[in-house]
């Protein structure tokens, strides 16, 4: 079928950059993105400076779509009606609660949402998976959508995303495989090919894949498991050097440059963060103890323990490093988002290497151009919150703690700074300027000229 109307459900960071992409690929097919926070959306409606998440590129797509054939709303039911197409672009964090709480996927938006398809639709629908979902979710989602439905035709595709935040857009303009997952009955492959004949606007057919549905549910978790592998290998390779006086970066290139590794996620830093890798293997390990391969499961569990092995590891460094107590020193945190380009802070290092340092009393001077002063106190107050600090407690530390608009303004009367995003703003600052040359410099990214400094590496 020839698809008209397109509805996505989530305007976060797959959903947005995603559709927006889409309406430009595809100028005669009405695509609409809803979601139910109001601000979110007002945002995305708002002028371009101040869309809701920053990626390089992705202002100009919207301008140029939006109104013409891209639209953001609040009015989901709607939407879902009009649309022949609906992706699911919702969050799916882990659980907190109940069976396979810290490792398996909250179902409940995915649930909500299906049910509210179910309801709405009064024509058949592709609905399709874009969110990173366990293996036979879109079984449980189609079993929702044909009891609650009102009679007609629903057909489940996965279609899951492999985009790295930073360069989103031109993983979408110049992706390296587009995977379509769905049934191989006649209408189950009728629904794919409409979904390939809108990616192939602008993809190569050679590079669209088409699957079951079990395949393509599976592959993205796979995907991030084995490079998330990757850089926690390389970062237990770094503890090592540290001990046996070998340079971290030396032998990463001698590594990257054997052709059956490559050189690509081989370079050591403070640990991996953002949602994806942190919360897929996760879900991997989870699906692996659900199947009965508890080694399997313990065998990618370990990849998820050394990346917090790293974040500790570089925090007591810079305790080390100034003596072995920071009560009431100053330190520096150049870098809040969990990588540069992207104003996405979800699992960052620095939290975690903040955590330790402002437990241990030492006050905190934070600088990030991107992630905004309140997600900061947001990301600090969960983290604290975990560890059981009342309001009272959070107070006191939050005393220890100054946000500021500027490298210049983070570094003033510092004892020491800690870089933990690989900003190009930190590359190319002028750190031969700092009036102080006996500040201690920990480089968590290794982005800056060792000759300069006293400096720390992961």
């Amino acid at each position: 079928m020839e698809i008209k109307n397109i509805c996505c459900i989530g305007a976060g960071y797959v959903g947005g950059p995603t559709m927006a992409v889409i309406a430009l690929k595809c100028p005669d097919i009405k695509v609409t993105v809803v979601d139910l926070n109001d601000e979110r959306i007002a945002l995305w409606n708002g002028p371009l400076e101040n869309l809701p998440i920053y990626e390089p590129g992705l202002a100009e797509v919207v301008a140029e779509s939006r109104g013409r054939n891209l639209f953001f709303s609040t009015k989901v039911d709607e939407a879902i009606e009009k649309a022949e197409m609906i992706f699911m672009a919702v969050n799916t964090p882990t659980k907190t609660r109940g069976e396979g709480a810290g490792m398996a996927a909250d179902l409940r938006h995915v649930e909500a949402c299906a049910k509210n398809i179910a309801k709405v639709a009064k024509t058949d629908k592709i609905v399709i998976e874009k969110s990173t979902l366990p293996v036979r979710t879109a079984e449980k989602i189609k079993e929702i959508l044909d009891k609650e439905g009102n009679g007609v035709h629903f057909e489940i595709l996965s279609n899951p995303e492999f985009l790295a935040e930073g360069t989103a857009i031109q993983d979408l303009f110049k992706s390296d495989r587009v995977l379509i997952g769905g049934d191989k009955t006649e209408k189950g492959q009728k629904a794919v090919q409409s979904l390939v004949n809108i990616y192939a606007n602008w993809i190569p057919k050679e590079k669209i894949l088409t699957t079951n549905v079990w395949s393509s549910e599976l592959a993205k978790l796979a995907s991030n498991a084995m490079l998330a592998q990757r850089i926690s290998s390389i970062n237990s390779l770094s503890a090592l050097c540290e001990k046996t006086g070998a340079d971290i970066n030396e032998l990463s290139k001698a590594i990257g440059l054997d052709h059956r590794i490559g050189p690509k996620f081989l370079k050591a830093s403070v640990g991996f963060g953002g949602s994806c890798f942190h919360k897929d293997i996760l879900n991997l390990v989870y699906l692996c103890h659900h199947y009965g391969l508890d080694e399997v499961a313990e065998y990618w569990h370990q990849v998820i323990k050394l990346n917090y092995f790293q974040k500790n590891r570089f925090a007591q460094k810079i305790i080390n490093g100034l003596g072995g107590e920071v009560q009431g020193k100053k330190i520096t945190i150049l870098g809040w988002a969990f990588k540069a380009n992207t104003n996405d802070s979800r699992e960052s290092p620095a939290i975690q290497v903040s955590l330790k340092l402002l437990e241990k009393g030492s006050f905190l001077k934070i600088f990030d151009p991107m992630v905004k002063k309140n997600q900061i106190k947001i990301d600090l107050k969960e983290a604290f919150e975990k560890l059981g600090k009342d309001e009272e407690e959070l107070q006191l530390i939050f005393k220890n703690l100054e946000i500021t608009h500027s490298i210049d303004r983070a570094i003033h009367e510092t004892d020491a700074i800690a870089i933990l995003t690989e900003w190009d703003i930190f590359k190319k600052y002028n750190w031969k300027s700092i009036p102080n040359p006996n500040i201690k410099i920990f480089d968590g990214r290794n982005i800056i000229d060792q000759s300069f400094y006293s400096i720390g590496h992961p």
